[in-house]
């Protein structure tokens, strides 16, 4: 029986639409996956699921192109419960009993770290963020994994080359695939090529049960919204430059920019 009528919820039949939406999702998970060669044979991929759309969609497509994919490797789904009140602990594990999605649930109480360490009215994303990647990196490292794969789209690449530029003084994004800083993991996002509409779309014709995050999600003040409130205004403006900005993060002229630590350029000479 599927997992939305188990939910309480009719699954309508899939309309052409869809199907063309879930095939090109599809085929940008899987050049990613081929041009930054994210999954080999017999690797164990854990998804980390948050219970949002971006994360419910990777789930889906990785197991759509589990069945065909020339290589075999296992998915396994984690979900890390931070004990934030109200969190409907339920969902998931019913959503993923339902689906046959082999999983495990890591409980720790990072909610109340947060709360006690960012003062009231601060954004806690980053302090969450660090907290929720380390117990899955342990979770990762204690049980076999050997990749990591995260649910950020080509959206949240291009903010956070945004957020590196205005607020950190860097040119720096998401790599699509990469070490861990302890170096005891490779990280991987299958969505890399994927836009957030087509993503929201995806999830809103499949009815994900989301869970939304009352944590961090709720704090309109956080520097990621107003650059995403800039790159939409852009796009409404000139559609396409989101697309265009991430072609330029796979086609970088270090010798056209000024990092010493990129390009030599007090060995640079005139002549051959």
């Amino acid at each position: 029986m599927p997992v939305q009528a188990e939910l309480g919820v009719d699954l309508p039949r899939p309309s052409g639409t869809f199907r063309k939406l879930q095939a090109q999702l599809r085929g940008q998970v899987g050049k990613a996956i081929a041009d930054y060669g994210m999954i080999a044979e017999g690797d164990k991929v854990m998804v980390c699921l948050s219970g949002g759309k971006d994360s419910y969609t990777m789930l889906d497509l990785l197991r759509s192109l589990q069945r065909s994919a020339p290589v075999d490797f296992e998915l396994v789904a984690v979900n890390l419960d931070q004990k934030q009140p109200d969190f409907p602990a339920e969902v998931l594990p019913d959503w993923l009993n339902a689906q046959g999605v082999p999983y495990h649930i890591i409980e720790q109480d990072t909610y109340s770290v947060v709360k006690r360490v960012i003062p009231e009215g601060r954004t806690m994303c980053g302090l969450c963020s660090r907290l929720r990647r380390g117990a899955l990196y342990r979770w990762a490292a204690e049980n076999g994994v050997t990749k990591i794969a995260l649910g950020h789209h080509r959206d949240d690449i291009v903010e956070t080359l945004f957020l590196n530029l205005f607020h950190g003084g860097r040119l720096k994004a998401m790599a699509p695939k990469l070490r861990s800083d302890d170096g005891r993991n490779i990280v991987i996002r299958p969505l890399a090529y994927c836009a957030e509409r087509d993503i929201a779309r995806y999830a809103r014709a499949r009815r994900f049960p989301i869970i939304p995050c009352n944590l961090c999600g709720s704090q309109e003040n956080a520097q990621r919204r107003a650059i995403k409130r800039m790159l939409t205004a852009w796009e409404r403006e000139h559609p396409g430059r989101t697309e265009s900005i991430f072609t330029a993060l796979r086609q970088v002229e270090a010798g056209h920019l000024a990092d010493p630590r990129l390009f030599d350029f007090v060995a640079l000479r005139a002549g051959s």
